[in-house]
């Protein structure tokens, strides 16, 4: 399947794809805890590519901290919103271009362009093998030596639940070939028209193996959610009018993000990997 149906999705969402990080009931957690590791795995400053940035909710927090930002995805529809919000903030001076590409084709920028790269969304949508090594391959080629990655990822697991969560989507999980197609490739297709597709679920425990095989140290792997997954509401209670309260929510969800026995069954994870230059063995006489 062509990437269209990727684009006529995030086409719809509009607006609900830029509200969405911000929704308690939806990806609050997930974009505060992506933010804590960005904000201790990134350089002081430099230059970043935020590729599959959509409508530039992470661009936008970069870009308010100082760095130099280059903003690509598929979507028109959803850069277009960026473009707004962006002049709407007076941001953009730090914004040095933003432009449609794939995530796996960054030829538009050469070799070593970037102090780090977030791909928070590109993977979730290349069931392909092909593909994915492909993304992989070009996001280390524009890293710098001692560059950073950060690369979301949907367990196959969340895809499963989320199709049982559905009820005109559930009569799929009666469909042996779909169940096992997920469960053994991560190859996600919805039959629905204007519904979430085309999509690749993650086994966790290949992730780090599999950038490490591209040329990235392994930082971290997390589940942006933690250990609040499957509790959408727990930061829109009347509790979290109390600033502690959602202090030590955030807190427990850091110490339980990187535990194996959540991984699997989060909604989101997030990768954190750093390119290491390569040292030259030394002239020995």
């Amino acid at each position: 399947m062509s990437k269209d149906a990727v684009k006529e999705y995030y086409a719809a969402f509009g607006e609900r794809e830029w509200t969405r990080l911000m929704n308690p009931d939806d990806g609050a957690v997930e974009f505060a805890v992506t933010c804590a590791h960005l904000a201790a795995n990134l350089p002081k400053s430099g230059r970043i590519l935020d590729i599959g940035g959509g409508p530039g909710r992470y661009t936008i927090w970069l870009a308010q901290r100082g760095y130099r930002v280059v903003l690509a995805d598929l979507s028109p529809n959803l850069l277009a919103i960026a473009r707004t919000k962006i002049a709407d903030l007076k941001l953009t001076d730090q914004i040095e271009s933003i432009s449609e590409a794939d995530a796996c084709d960054l030829s538009s920028w050469p070799d070593a362009s970037f102090d780090a790269v977030l791909s928070l969304g590109p993977f979730y949508h290349l069931p392909d093998p092909k593909e994915r090594k492909l993304a992989a391959s070009e996001l280390v080629r524009v890293l710098r030596q001692g560059g950073v990655a950060f690369v979301a990822f949907m367990p196959r697991y969340s895809l499963l639940r989320r199709t049982l969560a559905i009820p005109d989507e559930r009569h799929r999980v009666s469909d042996r070939v779909w169940v096992s197609r997920l469960l053994r490739d991560g190859v996600f297709e919805n039959d629905i028209s204007g519904r979430f597709t085309h999509a690749y679920g993650a086994d966790p425990s290949q992730i780090a193996p599999f950038f490490e095989q591209h040329g990235l140290t392994t930082i971290s792997l997390n589940a942006a959610e933690g250990v609040t997954t499957g509790l959408p509401n727990v930061l829109s209670g009347p509790e979290a009018d109390d600033r502690s309260f959602s202090q030590t929510v955030l807190q427990l969800v850091m110490q339980t993000a990187s535990d194996p026995s959540i991984l699997g069954l989060a909604n989101h994870l997030l990768y954190v990997g750093q390119k290491i230059a390569v040292r030259s063995p030394s002239n020995r006489a």
